[in-house]
């Protein structure tokens, strides 16, 4: 395993309504086509996980959301570099979910 591999801060939003969650399909287009994920995205340099988030939130779906408490960390390695997933609870603020960075949208039982 190769030790010296970049590590890639990315944010993951829980966000839950109804007692649901939401989880984002991947645009036919990008790496990892047509698989679901949390939203979120990179963070960019002097960002904090919280402001990315918040960021990414907004460009991805066009919405305003306060960032709640920290949930988890996960990292996992790929061959060339590792990713490291900080998730956060977040809540909608306001607007209505647009998915401009995904081909859809579900919200889906936590089972």
């Amino acid at each position: 395993m190769n030790q010296d591999r970049p590590i890639i801060s990315v944010t993951a939003a829980i966000l839950v309504r109804d007692g649901k969650i939401l989880i984002a399909q991947r645009k036919s287009s990008d790496h990892l086509a047509g698989k679901w994920e949390f939203p979120g995205g990179k963070l960019e340099d002097g960002e904090s996980p919280e402001e990315c988030l918040r960021r990414e939130l907004q460009e991805e779906f066009g919405v305003d959301t306060s960032i709640g408490e920290f949930l988890a960390e996960s990292v996992y390695h790929y061959d060339q570099i590792s990713i490291r997933l900080l998730a956060y609870r977040t809540s909608l603020v306001r607007g209505k979910l647009e998915p401009n960075d995904h081909d859809a949208y579900a919200w889906v039982s936590p089972q």
